[in-house]
């Protein structure tokens, strides 16, 4: 299994609000797709800050999930916003 977790790290609270705006979508778009075992995008006490946390089965849906969000609505409305993500093989 794949797991990436990390944060989003906005520069504003208007990145802030742009990640409440297309969040649904995406994680409702996420879940459905083949390969997703868990999805979590969190706010943290830092209004600046997001937690992220996908588990994909295996590599091949892991690099389908990361190519259809880069052209989703969620990547082109997010995509100036910070990533610090760590990607792993998980028995």
């Amino acid at each position: 299994m794949i797991r990436l977790s990390g944060k989003l790290i906005c520069k504003s609270l208007e990145e802030s609000e742009l990640i409440r705006r297309f969040l649904p979508e995406h994680i409702r778009l996420t879940k459905n797709e083949p390969g997703c075992v868990a999805f979590e995008v969190k706010e943290t006490g830092d209004p600046l800050v997001w937690t992220v946390e996908e588990l994909f089965v295996d590599q091949k849906n892991f690099e389908a999930h990361q190519g259809r969000t880069k052209k989703s609505r969620w990547g082109i409305e997010t995509g100036s916003i910070q990533r610090q993500y760590e990607i792993q093989e998980v028995s």
